[in-house]
């Protein structure tokens, strides 16, 4: 027994080893960002910068989209161009896009890096290889595109990878195959009394789609709705599951969590809201 206690007694089990060691300067400090790279709009006349997507083979190229959303007072001599630019190159855009109006909203195809869809302020969905220059290699037909700016585009998982759908303020989510532009292979009203009536749907301002729930995607609106929809459902009524409200403005993007599905993110009117599938009367949290 002394044998033991004598061994215990050995090492000072309370011993404070870092004891004499000074803080780390710079623990308390606030977190920041560091400015890294500016790239600015090259044109005289200076638009918003509507939307930006990251090449999907890494960070080194940047996609941007250039608008000007307010009705009607778009200048005269405002250019249509959006740009891609290589970040490590901020003095000069990689290629120069030339779309026939616009763009509001841009993907990079998350298949095929080369292929890129935007959403443009006339309503029209138009696609670019950037191996073949700035220029659109085909556009959707005015006649059977958006009737107000495409505030989202995203590419849907497919075995083509040429599939994408849209939303707009028009209140209509469109389906569309790029190898075959002329009219969409398929077409949501939103009009939650499910009656199909287009003068009761509510605008679109955001998408969600989660490729792992690939039946199932969101429409964030801007009366503060966000629609739950399901594509595979037998009539266009049953493909509105459900409803969300909690905001008082428009829904400028909304995200699911990808590892608990059932909760989603919307930020709009200032505010952010973690919502989940099983509470459909509130959000579970949210910023003040």
């Amino acid at each position: 027994m002394e044998h033991c206690i004598k061994q215990n007694n050995a090492i000072n089990i309370y011993e404070e080893y870092f004891e004499e060691e000074e803080e780390l300067e710079g623990m308390d400090e606030a977190p920041s960002a560091k400015t890294i790279n500016v790239f600015r709009d090259p044109n005289e006349i200076k638009r918003t910068a509507t939307h930006l997507s990251w090449h999907p083979d890494g960070g080194r190229k940047l996609a941007v989209a250039y608008s000007c959303l307010e009705f009607q007072r778009a200048p005269k001599d405002m250019s249509y161009d959006s740009y891609i630019w290589d970040i490590e190159n901020p003095n000069k855009p990689e290629l120069t896009l030339k779309p026939v109006s616009p763009l509001v909203s841009l993907e990079y195809n998350p298949k095929d890096s080369h292929i890129l869809v935007g959403g443009c302020y006339n309503g029209q969905i138009t696609y670019w290889d950037t191996r073949k220059g700035g220029q659109p290699v085909e556009l959707s037909v005015i006649e059977h595109s958006h009737r107000d700016p495409v505030y989202k585009v995203i590419w849907l998982q497919s075995k083509t990878g040429t599939e994408c759908f849209s939303t707009s303020t028009d209140g209509q989510v469109l389906w569309w195959d790029i190898r075959k532009m002329s009219e969409p292979t398929e077409k949501l009203i939103l009009d939650i009394t499910k009656k199909g009536n287009l003068d009761l749907a509510l605008g679109g301002i955001s998408l969600e789609f989660e490729p792992t729930i690939p039946t199932k995607f969101m429409v964030g609106t801007e009366q503060g709705m966000v629609i739950s929809c399901n594509r595979k459902a037998k009539t266009p009524a049953e493909k509105i599951v459900c409803t969300y409200s909690g905001h008082h403005g428009p829904i400028y993007a909304i995200q699911r969590n990808p590892f608990f599905p059932k909760n989603f993110l919307t930020v709009g009117d200032w505010t952010a809201r973690i919502w989940s599938e099983d509470s459909r009367e509130s959000s579970i949290m949210w910023t003040k």
